[in-house]
């Protein structure tokens, strides 16, 4: 469904991606990984159009998107949850979730639209528990749930998922990883997983890729990644028992 050829991004003087090329088949969850800095951000950044990058295609079903802008690309059914949650902290959690929808957003799609919600609320309870709150009263982990929920109002056939476990305790982790392998296995959807807690992005992935001062040093499927040395003495430090 997404495919990068031979990308190249430049903050300034600064070649932050080189030469990247990546491919993330329908059905998979696919883990890019690596430190602080290496341009995975920067990468999701570039495939949701928030970034043109330099030299390079991005395909999405064989389409270029590269030159797309972002709205669009969410309508052609890819959405980006970004680093951070990025909620609307004093808007209430439903009309966060609205605000994902806003593309769809016609008469005819109105009630589509509260189905959608239903199934959201039905995901992540404490979310209908807490519609009316403000969205910045909300916890780490009910955020990040909130901007899982709102990334899904879009209807994404793919879904861009950076650093979801960012400053969560582990048992808030579990949950949201448990989250991701459903929207794959339940719903269909395709996942890029953006992650510093390399092992259990891993252990959630098909395969994985690992990213380092811009460029990609190794690749394959999970498992493999997992049992690599150079990965578990770089990257592997961490553990969260899924």
């Amino acid at each position: 469904m997404i495919t990068l050829k031979n990308i190249d991004i430049f903050y300034g003087r600064i070649h932050a991606v080189k030469r990247v090329s990546l491919h993330v088949d329908p059905g998979e969850i696919v883990a890019l990984i690596g430190g602080n800095g290496a341009g995975k951000t920067t990468l999701l950044c570039a495939i949701s159009g928030l970034i043109r990058p330099a030299r390079g295609e991005i395909l999405h079903k064989g389409e270029s998107i590269a030159r797309r802008s972002p709205d669009k690309i969410v309508r052609s059914g890819l959405s980006h949850v970004p680093e951070g949650r990025l909620v609307f902290k004093p808007l209430s959690v439903e009309d966060n979730l609205l605000l994902g929808a806003y593309g769809r957003f016609s008469l005819k799609a109105r009630r589509q639209i509260k189905n959608d919600l239903a199934e959201v609320y039905a995901m992540f309870p404490v979310l209908k528990q807490r519609r009316g709150q403000c969205a910045g009263t909300l916890s780490g982990g009910e955020q990040q749930m909130l901007a899982i929920g709102r990334a899904l109002m879009a209807r994404p056939g793919i879904l861009l998922l950076d650093e979801p476990s960012m400053g969560l305790a582990p048992n808030i982790t579990r949950e949201i990883f448990r989250h991701i392998v459903m929207l794959r296995d339940r719903f269909g959807l395709t996942v890029l997983l953006v992650e510093q807690n390399a092992k259990s992005a891993l252990r959630v992935a098909d395969r994985g890729y690992v990213l380092e001062t811009g460029r990609i040093i190794l690749q394959g499927p999970a498992d493999e990644l997992l049992a690599n040395k150079d990965v578990q003495r770089a990257y592997l430090g961490r553990d969260v028992d899924l």
